[in-house]
């Protein structure tokens, strides 16, 4: 639906001289057009409280980040989930995962994702939990379905020079206090973030402080003489030391990944959207926790399954995740069928693959065969009961 307002504006004229000062005011009408693609999602504002209402439409949407490392890993992980993301023009923002029916996938920049879910116009979003907490500014509207995606790691850091006044700072309380930080002349930061970064400062006791809002390149904040000290993400920390700046202690404000986020009012209200939100949470919670895991198989002779799952469980490194599954082997002898070896079948982490092979071998395992492991499904996802529970179902 398109929407055009025109606006007129009525202020006086300005004289050309001095000798015009005596003749009457004249007005000058100026008219501005404002045209918009579309209206947003019906709000109704009752007492300075926002009352937003399920805008009338379908499909469900899903948003993800545009551009980026953050739109490359995301759509990385939806694919290893069997969830492709397909985009018939590469140009267009809207796409949709021919997996799932009834879902749209907008590309938006991380912040519009967090306010687009706030005004109802995207049902579900993943994003940087920072940017969550940042543009969500604590909307209990706003509910985390997976808060560990496991990519997109980094930390909301206060840093500061390691030279001049700062250099002997080592904390944020023996930042705070700091004689030089007086009203006349508080401490200067640059961020970004300007919710998260005063927040953090008058939750620590830190009252004379003064934010400046930059985007970009803030490291060299401090060296310009703009700020005295930054609040930015850090990932490994090198450009930070690359700039003669330090991280403190207590000066970490959030540890932040990837995440899942979803509009409860959307749970809750419009049809499909919950029934999404658990195939999505089971696909990426199997997935998950398969990562880094193998299979184990190996051949072991014994004179039946208990007394081979005895030997296998005396080594610390092949109890699986529930215990060994152990199965006979059935070979022809004599025109008979007997069972001489079991099979022994473990899940192991990556970190742990070759010690297991080792101990197998020690306690009479051959025929060792190993494969990566996909996808590990739970009888069912503690997130999807944690989800349940907080939206009260």
């Amino acid at each position: 639906m398109s929407v055009i307002r025109t606006t007129f504006l009525h202020s006086p004229s300005f004289p050309h001289s001095s000798s015009a000062s005596s003749s009457p005011t004249n007005s000058i009408s100026v008219k501005f057009t404002v045209s918009c693609c579309s209206v947003a999602s019906p709000i109704t504002v009752v007492n300075g409280n926002v009352d937003k209402k399920p805008s009338e439409r379908n499909q469900v949407r899903l948003g993800l980040p545009s551009k980026g490392r953050m739109a490359t890993d995301t759509l990385d992980l939806l694919k290893d989930c069997q969830l492709s993301v397909r985009q018939v023009n590469p140009r267009q923002y809207v796409a949709e995962i021919p997996q799932i029916s009834n879902l749209e996938v907008w590309f938006q920049r991380p912040k519009d994702v967090v306010r687009k879910l706030v005004t109802g116009d995207l049902d579900l979003g993943i994003v940087g939990l920072d940017i969550i907490m940042e543009y969500g500014q604590g909307n209990e509207d706003l509910i985390i379905v997976h808060d560990a995606l496991d990519y997109g790691d980094c930390r909301l850091s206060l840093a500061i020079p390691k030279y001049g006044i700062f250099e002997n700072i080592n904390s944020l309380k023996e930042l705070a206090q700091m004689p030089q930080w007086t009203p006349e002349r508080p401490l200067r930061v640059a961020t970004g973030f300007t919710y998260l970064g005063p927040k953090f400062m008058k939750e620590n006791g830190m009252n004379h402080v003064a934010f400046s809002t930059a985007d970009g390149a803030l490291e060299a904040a401090p060296a310009m003489g703009i700020a005295d000290a930054i609040v930015d993400l850090v990932s490994s920390g090198t450009t930070l030391k690359e700039n003669n700046l330090k991280e403190i202690d207590g000066g970490v404000i959030l540890e932040s990944q990837a995440v899942l986020v979803a509009s409860r009012r959307s749970l809750i209200q419009r049809k499909g959207v919950l029934d999404i939100t658990h195939e999505m949470l089971e696909r990426l919670e199997a997935h998950l926790k398969a990562m880094g895991q193998f299979t184990v198989t190996a051949n072991m002779r014994g004179s039946s399954a208990e007394e081979v799952a005895e030997r296998v469980l005396s080594q610390p490194s092949l109890a699986g995740l529930q215990g060994p599954t152990v199965s006979p082997v059935f070979c022809k002898r004599d025109g008979k069928a007997s069972a001489d070896y079991f099979a022994i079948v473990i899940c192991v982490p990556k970190k742990a693959l070759y010690k297991s092979v080792q101990q197998l071998r020690m306690i009479g395992g051959s025929g060792v065969l190993i494969s990566p492991l996909t996808y590990i499904f739970d009888e069912e996802t503690p997130r999807w009961r944690q989800l349940l529970a907080n939206l009260g179902l």
